[in-house]
């Protein structure tokens, strides 16, 4: 999922973090609660994205003409960061009675991820912008670690400039986008702990963007799984891993 962009010089990104006790059940790629996303749903949604977006030729057109350049396909990991935030943001609305203000559509979100608008991961995705349509975000100002470190990957991307100031650059990001930005961050990150996010280690880490400084580089990011942390063991099945979908038994994201 593509993140927005800062009209100034940065951008900040969204990342989970909750991981509490230690689960071993085989072929669950991660658990929200008592919920779980199995391996083999994530395959069966890998699955469906490369049935529906086949990978074109890279031979020129008709015309001679180098052939224009493709979209990347997400992968796993992103399939389980969408499939995990949509859990996390769906329980938080219930609870809280958050109602959503906009209604995303597969259409919308597959033009936005250059996907077919059958897949099952567009589905997915379009669930999770409507539900965090929904979501308060009443500004968060940034503390002066936050800011630092949101100033610091700024500088490390190139958008800011040596001859900037950490003053001058903080006066330009600190605004609309950026409080509410971590004001998203900081609501999900208590659900994710409240409800016992807990993630595969073969996923992580894992970060969701909300605002990027560019298409690979977040400002702002807290992994899924930290070091000493109770985490999934990695002790799934080869038949239940994501190379080996066995599409008659789960359905792709819908």
């Amino acid at each position: 999922m593509r993140a927005r962009r800062l009209a100034a010089v940065a951008t900040v990104a969204l990342g989970l973090v909750a991981l509490s006790g230690c689960r071993a059940e085989p072929g669950v790629a991660a658990y929200v609660g008592d919920q779980r996303i199995t391996e083999l749903q994530v395959a069966n949604v890998m699955k469906d994205l490369r049935t529906k977006n086949p990978t074109p030729s890279a031979e020129p057109s008709a015309n001679g003409q180098p052939a224009a350049p493709q979209p990347t396909l997400p992968e796993a990991a992103d399939v389980v960061r969408t499939m995990v935030l949509t859990k996390v943001c769906e329980r938080l609305s219930a609870d809280k009675n958050y109602q959503p203000r906009g209604q995303a559509t597969a259409d919308q979100a597959a033009q936005q991820l250059g996907l077919n608008p059958e897949t099952g991961y567009a589905r997915e995705v379009a669930k999770l912008l409507t539900c965090m349509s929904g979501l308060p975000t009443e500004p968060v100002e940034p503390t002066a670690q936050e800011m630092a470190d949101v100033i610091a990957a700024g500088r490390a991307s190139g958008k800011i400039q040596p001859q900037v100031t950490d003053e001058e650059a903080a006066g330009q990001l600190n605004g609309e986008q950026l409080q509410g930005a971590l004001a998203t961050k900081h609501l999900l990150n208590d659900a994710a702990d409240r409800y016992d996010v807990t993630v595969n280690p073969r996923y992580r880490p894992l970060e969701f963007p909300l605002l990027s400084f560019t298409e690979d580089t977040a400002a702002v990011s807290i992994p899924l799984g930290g070091a000493g942390s109770g985490t999934v063991t990695d002790v799934s099945t080869p038949d239940a891993s994501p190379s080996s979908p066995n599409p008659d038994a789960e359905g792709t994201a819908s």
